[in-house]
């Protein structure tokens, strides 16, 4: 019997910038029909790894390796030529910020089209056909429409599955994917998921880049753990993610909230988490709180029947929220999950009074709140904060953190953090942040960093309610997990009450009391989080807990004690 020739053989990668050494002596293969997931957090060197095997390293690299094998040709000395005609044909790319790799002036089917006509011989007409083929494989509604569209008039995960559909056109033996849904709802990321498996079915192989070991359970064979530059650790899916050997890998695990009930610690404990801040010491909690509130408890906010559309030619306008209501108990966390597009974050908006409802309305502390004047709102307003998805775009880029959070601490009255010392001082401890990070321009902060220093600013008008509009969904799985453990802890210190918004299922799990399931504007199911998690009651919340991520085991560890 002939043994199996690997697809991609690589030995012994060096690659570095500027002298810098960023990958260090990195082995693997990829066979036919194997799918092999490089796991890391952000820095791991995962990410150059796969784009040095397929020459685009980038401009001031040195790559170096004693074997390059990628196709069954000899890449180590390969021309950019010789790059060109491997990939595409032989092998796919998939990146992971499609806006960026996708030709904004042109439309998506000549995109596609592009690799068809340059490696294949069809017609236009086949080729035509064979791009409304793989707009439809890759899940996109009204494929004919989507092919006449430019990358703009796509959402996110709309341009990832035309990226994909690009990346997949020839049929290429091998395909590299680098974080390819990262930016997809549940149900769109486990069909690029099953997609991507049916392909490797076929004899593909395939390298998948991800930070995230629940997202590639469901179709590595094998699993690659890497950590500043080097592998950790490999073996495979089932070796990896029930019996680690490597510390950095537990960690890993342990933070994936997949399956850990309310209050479990995710993060480690200690004077530093991964993200190279002061961690706040919280012992693990697997109750609620003693201090649940009476069932006459008056809601801390309450939403009735709060309708928005917004218009989008001159006789037509889109539905974005249909009669969503809700209450918002003190010191508990309301869960709003849905895809994108379902209204989420227009309902967080209204809530904040940064959109008016076109009807219905919104009470803080049982006072009239969405119908009053701002004038009227103004005492009020400090009582209310938000966290945001992307706080950099969020600060004054010209501010430093001591006078961005002086400015939150004065109302915007003044900026001059001599003022307010010990407050910033304070405020930077309460969430984890060392001291001399307050003389740093946010834009030099980590990810987490920045989310733990818009906490800070959120938590500076010592607000009562938080609405947190996907706080954790461009983190780490690592660094996420530091987040939500710190907001669980000044939850618990301080009785704040979480409106929680995500589009992530086990987030939603672990953090909430109680969960809204939101699709195309309206509320589908609500209640208590188990109940609704382990009992759902409507087919479109059946299908999002079908389609989300797990671990291997993860359901039985939610329904723990």
């Amino acid at each position: 019997m002939n043994a199996v020739v690997p697809l991609l053989r690589v030995e012994d990668l060096d690659v570095s910038f500027g002298g810098t050494s960023v990958v260090r002596g990195v082995s693997f293969t990829v066979s036919p029909g194997e799918c092999l997931a490089v796991v890391g957090e952000s820095g791991s060197g995962k990410s150059v790894t796969a784009k040095s095997l397929l020459g685009l390293a980038g401009p001031g690299s040195l790559v170096r390796t004693t074997t390059l094998d990628v196709a069954g040709v000899d890449a180590r000395n390969l021309s950019q030529r010789g790059w060109r005609a491997l990939r595409g044909k032989q092998v796919g790319f998939i990146l992971q910020d499609a806006l960026t790799s996708l030709d904004p002036l042109r439309t998506v089917g000549k995109e596609i089209d592009d690799a068809l006509r340059l490696h294949s011989s069809g017609s236009g007409s086949q080729r035509a056909a064979r791009v409304i083929e793989l707009l439809e494989a890759v899940g996109l509604d009204d494929p004919v429409r989507r092919a006449s569209q430019r990358s703009g008039e796509l959402s996110g995960g709309m341009r990832q599955r035309a990226l994909i559909a690009a990346a997949i056109a020839l049929d290429p033996v091998l395909i590299v994917a680098d974080e390819p849904t990262t930016a997809l709802d549940a149900t769109i990321a486990a069909s690029v998921m099953s997609l991507l498996g049916d392909l490797r079915a076929t004899g593909s192989g395939m390298l998948l880049i991800s930070h995230d070991l629940a997202a590639v359970a469901s179709v590595a064979d094998s699993i690659a753990v890497m950590q500043a530059g080097q592998i950790v650790e490999r073996g495979t899916r089932d070796q990896i993610l029930q019996n680690p050997q490597h510390p950095y890998t537990r960690s890993l695990l342990a933070a994936v909230p997949a399956g850990k009930p309310r209050f479990t610690r995710l993060s480690p404990t200690g004077d530093a988490g991964m993200d190279g801040v002061a961690s706040v010491a919280r012992p693990a909690r697997t109750q609620p709180p003693a201090t649940a509130p009476a069932p006459d408890v008056l809601p801390v906010l309450r939403a009735r029947g709060l309708y928005k559309s917004f218009p989008m030619a001159k006789s037509a306008a889109l539905p974005a929220v249909r009669g969503v209501g809700f209450e918002l108990l003190p010191g508990h966390t309301l869960g709003v999950v849905g895809e994108s597009g379902s209204g989420k974050t227009t309902t967080a908006r209204m809530v904040l009074e940064l959109v008016t409802p076109d009807a219905g309305d919104v009470e803080l502390f049982g006072e009239p709140w969405s119908t009053v004047s701002e004038a009227g709102r103004r005492s009020r307003r400090s009582s209310l904060g938000a966290i945001y998805q992307d706080p950099l775009s969020s600060f004054d880029p010209r501010l430093s953190t001591s006078s961005l959070l002086a400015d939150a601490l004065s109302f915007g009255a003044t900026r001059n953090p001599r003022k307010y010392t010990t407050e910033v001082a304070e405020l930077l401890a309460m969430v984890g942040l060392e001291p001399g990070v307050a003389m740093r321009n946010p834009a030099t902060l980590s990810g987490g960093q920045r989310q733990r220093l818009a906490i800070a600013r959120a938590l500076a008008p010592k607000p009562r309610v938080l609405i947190c509009d996907e706080p954790v969904s461009a983190l780490d799985v690592s660094v996420q997990a530091q987040i939500l453990d710190l907001l669980d802890d000044l939850q618990q210190r301080l009785g704040l009450s979480y409106l929680f918004i995500s589009h992530d299922l086990s987030v939603i799990r672990h953090m909430s009391d109680d969960v809204l399931v939101m699709r195309a504007g309206e509320v589908l199911e609500s209640g208590k989080t188990e109940s609704v998690f382990s009992d759902p009651q409507h087919h479109y919340t059946r299908s999002l807990l079908a389609s989300a991520p797990s671990l291997p085991g993860s359901h039985r560890a939610q329904e723990g004690p």
